[in-house]
């Protein structure tokens, strides 16, 4: 995974991210994510960020979907920040307006894209970071990540499965500087059917890099 926030002037900036998510070993595609945004940092301190995603979902593990499809997804955000003591903390909250492929199956047992499906979700993740090699965040640190992040859709098209899935996140992360970390970790991530009953677990190894920029005109 790669994100970056880059900094364009005090109040504006760009968020880029690409996910690379593959199953069984690396062997077979899971999903490819690339996602957008533009960022607004307030004064006080909050950040909002509106921007677009393109998602590509693969045919995997025990309980495939019927066949590989794109989403297009519109997404806004707000994150908070706070601190105590030596543990940092940051809530993220987040609207998706989601543009799937409806792919159907005709009498000939062909699949055939049938529009797109429309779908509505809000996700909440709470992360901890704290430093572990010194007492507070600096440069050449190593720190501990942990996260959790329900997913619950709502509005029309949502049948049985309100909670979408469920993410639990821990890492070790090294950071070189403000704008520049590296983490390695797991990830559980507990994926709901649209029937409400059947379920999978992921168990996902996950390496994540932040790269940050900072453009703003210096004095």
């Amino acid at each position: 995974m790669y994100f970056g926030n880059h900094r364009l002037s005090e109040r504006w900036g760009i968020h880029t991210e690409y996910q690379w998510r593959r199953a069984d070993l690396f062997n077979d595609w899971q999903q490819s994510l690339l996602r957008l945004g533009v960022d607004y940092y307030s004064k006080s301190g909050a950040q909002f960020t509106a921007g677009y995603g393109w998602i590509r979902s693969y045919q995997y593990g025990d309980q495939p979907i019927s066949y590989n499809l794109n989403e297009h997804r519109i997404w806004e955000q707000l994150i908070l920040k706070s601190k105590a003591g030596r543990f940092d903390f940051q809530h993220r909250y987040r609207l998706e307006q989601r543009f799937l492929e409806n792919w159907v199956k005709d009498a000939d047992g062909k699949y055939n894209m049938d529009g797109f499906l429309f779908r509505q979700r809000v996700r909440y993740r709470f992360l901890l970071t704290m430093p572990i090699s010194r007492k507070e965040m600096a440069n050449n640190t190593l720190f501990l990540a942990v996260y959790d992040e329900p997913f619950l859709g709502f509005g029309k098209g949502i049948a049985k499965n309100i909670l979408d899935q469920n993410r639990l996140y821990a890492a070790l992360g090294w950071r070189f500087n403000p704008n520049f970390n590296v983490q390695l970790g797991y990830l559980n991530q507990y994926v709901v059917k649209k029937d409400g009953i059947q379920a999978e677990r992921n168990h996902t190894l996950q390496i994540g890099v932040t790269y940050n920029l900072d453009l703003r005109k210096k004095d």
